[in-house]
């Protein structure tokens, strides 16, 4: 019997120790299908071991047989390696116990990890490689699918080694590893291309939506955060492996830069949009002055990708941090804001609070808190989707306060515009005033120099002073009736008149004016034409006297022809034709569109070559318009211009009753007693002179209405000749009085004209209001005067 020694023992018990250590190992290496009807969803992580091998590009073999290689054991489902740029070993056996072929999925690394390729060694020690991984051409992939998946295939009773090689370019390593049957694989597909589908709409919607906000509004507000949701929709494209695939498939710099890129990019707007939206400047200084230290890092960051070849190696955690400070200072932006206001936007705090909820849940998942799921997986894609939402939700409570500052600015702006219109309106009111009032006067007077003297040169200086009055009344006329055409408060004043006799004396007028510039100047009247028809005679010779005005302005040498005939003619209506022609500098034909606007450029350039306001054509183009004619107007340059105008009157058959023409110097009104309420001693000199000559006529003066009611109540008076702007007591409040009974009950209903320099609609109106009986604007004829006392005495 051979004797045991003890190192005979010794030696027994160390290799039989050494072989259930490796007969372990073995076991927790190997995973065992024993039912052909295994779970559709498979971790293998406890039974796979990795090795960290670093920086060193290890071949199968090496590994396989490097002593110095020690594997350890995948710690749990969630198996995070951290941001890293190591090259790592996983190892693990599959065993089918079945008489079944098996076919698995295999799930691994995440998309965009760099370099993923499977070492499958059969039993015969064949060895088959299959690659994955974003640094290689997408059509050169092993499978065809944006996850790094890879087809297993087992025969019965087959086992099989598999190696799996992964690294990264600095980006974080997640290391899933699940077998899905192909039911599983295509149920998890479809639910996360539904999920990611409805992810990516709300992103391009919300870009898209917010971006024509901001080409609408202009708020830079609208620009940044559709800037922002742009490039987080592209961060998560890029992590999901979608960008790889449809956009970069020839992988590449872009390729591999693009998370880091758009990273970067993401953090910039999300900042700025913060910063515009929550108006952080004028509230915290510190605050602000930290989002452009945290915007200049953000974008040196980005500038190494350019410029440092091994950039990736840090751009990734450096950018998370970025990301994770700029959520504090947003937060203390909210914080430092409620501290001062009170009030937040929730919306806005919810939005930002999702979006560190995604990110705390997948950092919880990483360190193995939170369980590998598809929610805590797509933590960071839930916590961006429901940050959009709601920040969109804060968006719309921008525009609407937006819209709300909006109108409140259109209704504060209306409010100006009215009183800025009042403004212009008493502004227009009081330099007619004060225009018309010395206009009053100086035609007056030399319509008396005219009528005292017959020496010709005195003749001839009152001609020029009284039709040089005329142009500037018209260009008053002008202005005024320009403020009223703009807010459409111009009105016709209908009169039976003599068409004939009104554009004789225009005629008149231009022909001495045309005589003076040496051009030849002819009237004529063609045909019959009625002698009285009703319409507004004033408004026809200011048509009448601009078109003139600009035939005579225009035309340096040759001929200016003024002609009136009946076009068409009825028993009730007339329609007059009135034409001028002239030989002047014409009008180019690029022009004519534009030669009836207000203020156009070339109604400018006009003005200062040949003088005038640049208002005569829209006027009359307005006055023709409001009566319900036509005008046209044929021009060649160089050649002269024709304006033809069409206005329908009708004919009046009898003569007016309620005023006869005075057709004889006899001005006599029967014993007439006339107050005339007036403050400015040039305006009495001028009623003094038209009345002095008067027969049977006693006019006495007021300097103002409380004057003028004081002197009703003593004196026995016909008529009163009120004027309205005067100091202590106005011709409104006089009149007012008067209707009263003030001035003595007889006197309540004694006739009131007003005579004045305000000839704005309102004025008009005001002064009918109040009971007064007619309207006169300044400057008033003797005829005219004389006609309108006549008839209300």
């Amino acid at each position: 019997m051979n004797k045991i020694t003890p190192n005979y023992v010794c030696g027994k018990t160390f290799w039989l120790l050494l072989l259930v250590i490796l007969s372990i190992t073995t076991a927790s290496a190997q995973y065992i299908f024993k039912d052909k009807n295994s779970s559709k969803r498979i971790s293998i992580h406890e039974h796979t071991e990795y090795v960290d091998v670093e920086q060193k590009n290890l071949t199968l073999n090496k590994v396989r047989n490097f002593p110095e290689i020690k594997f350890k054991d995948v710690p749990n489902e969630n198996s995070d390696f951290g941001f890293t740029s190591s090259n790592f070993w996983l190892r693990f056996q599959l065993k089918n116990d079945t008489d079944s072929e098996l076919l698995y999925y295999f799930e691994t690394a995440r998309p965009i990890t760099d370099v993923a390729n499977l070492y499958v060694i059969k039993e015969d020690k064949s060895v088959t490689k299959f690659v994955s991984g974003d640094a290689i051409p997408y059509d050169k992939r092993s499978f065809d699918l944006r996850k790094t998946i890879f087809k297993i295939k087992l025969e019965p009773n087959e086992t099989q080694q598999f190696y799996l090689h992964v690294k990264s370019d600095g980006e974080m390593l997640s290391m899933p590893l699940v077998l899905h049957k192909t039911e599983s694989l295509l149920e998890e597909s479809a639910f996360e291309q539904f999920i990611f589908g409805f992810f990516y709409g709300i992103l391009i919607i919300a870009s898209i939506l917010y971006l024509f906000f901001f080409f609408g509004m202009r708020d830079k507000t609208f620009f940044y955060y559709s800037m922002y949701v742009v490039f987080i929709g592209l961060l998560q494209f890029s992590i999901d492996g979608y960008f790889y695939k449809f956009v970069t498939p020839d992988a590449g710099w872009f390729s591999l830069h693009s998370v880091a890129i758009f990273a970067c990019l993401a953090n910039f707007f999300l900042g700025r949009y913060a910063q515009v939206f929550l108006k952080i400047k004028g509230r915290n200084k510190f605050i602000n002055n930290a989002f452009y230290v945290l915007y200049a890092l953000d974008g040196l960051l980005l500038l190494s990708l350019f410029v440092l070849p091994n950039a990736l190696e840090y751009a990734y955690p450096s950018a998370n941090a970025l990301g994770l400070i700029l959520l504090v200072l947003i937060i203390a932006s909210q914080v430092s804001i409620y501290n001062q206001t009170k009030q937040i936007d929730k919306f806005f705090a919810f939005g930002i609070l999702f979006l560190i909820c995604g990110f705390v849940v997948f950092i919880l998942k990483n360190f193995s808190i939170l369980p590998l799921s598809f929610w805590t997986e797509n933590g960071s894609k839930i916590g961006t989707g429901l940050e959009v939402i709601f920040l969109s939700l804060s968006m719309a409570n921008l525009i609407r306060n937006l819209k709300n500052e909006r109108e409140e600015l259109q209704e504060l702006a209306l409010q100006k515009s009215e009183e800025m219109n009042e403004l212009k309106s008493y502004f227009l009111s009081n330099i007619s005033h004060e225009l018309r009032t010395p206009l009053n006067s100086i035609l007056n007077i030399a319509k008396t120099m005219a009528n005292d003297y017959d020496d010709e040169q005195i003749q001839n200086n009152s001609q020029i002073i009284k039709y040089s009055t005329y142009s500037l009344l018209s260009s008053v006329n002008d202005i005024l009736d320009f403020s009223k055409i703009e807010k459409n408060e111009i009105k016709l004043e209908l009169t039976d008149f003599d068409v004939a006799k009104t554009v004789e004396h225009i005629a008149a007028n231009f022909k001495r004016e045309a005589k003076d510039k040496g051009l030849d100047f002819t009237f004529h009247i063609e045909n019959s034409i009625p002698q009285l028809v009703k319409g507004d005679a004033v408004r026809l010779s200011q048509i009448l006297h601009n078109i003139l005005s600009n035939a005579l302005k225009f035309t340096n040498e040759g001929f200016v022809k003024f002609k009136l005939e009946t076009q068409s003619s009825s028993d009730k209506k007339v329609q007059l034709l009135f034409t001028i022609s002239d030989t002047g500098v014409g009008i180019p034909k690029e022009k004519m569109n534009s030669i009836f606007d207000s203020f156009s450029q070339e109604s400018i350039n006009n003005k200062r070559k040949f003088g005038g306001l640049g208002l005569g054509l829209f006027i009359v183009k307005s006055l023709v318009n409001l009566q319900k004619g036509k005008i046209d107007i044929q021009s060649q340059l160089g050649l002269g211009t024709v304006c033809t105008i069409e206005l329908d009157y009708e004919i009046v058959k009898e003569e007016p009753k309620a005023v006869a023409l005075v057709t004889n110097d006899e001005f006599d009104l029967k014993g007439k007693r006339i107050l005339v309420v007036e403050d400015n001693a040039m305006n009495q000199m001028v009623i003094k002179m038209i009345t002095k000559k008067w027969l049977n006529t006693t006019v006495e003066f007021a300097n103002n209405g409380e004057e003028g009611v004081n002197q009703l109540k003593d004196n026995l008076y016909d008529i009163v000749l009120m004027d309205l702007q005067m100091p202590v007591m106005d011709g409104y409040e006089a009149t007012i009085a008067i209707r009263k009974g003030e001035a003595g009950e007889n006197n309540k209903n004694i006739p009131i004209i007003a005579v004045t320099a305000d000839v704005m609609e309102s004025t008009k109106e005001r002064v009918m209001e109040i009971g007064m009986n007619k309207y006169l604007s300044k400057p008033v004829s003797k005829e005219v005067l004389f006609e309108s006392i006549t008839a209300l005495v």
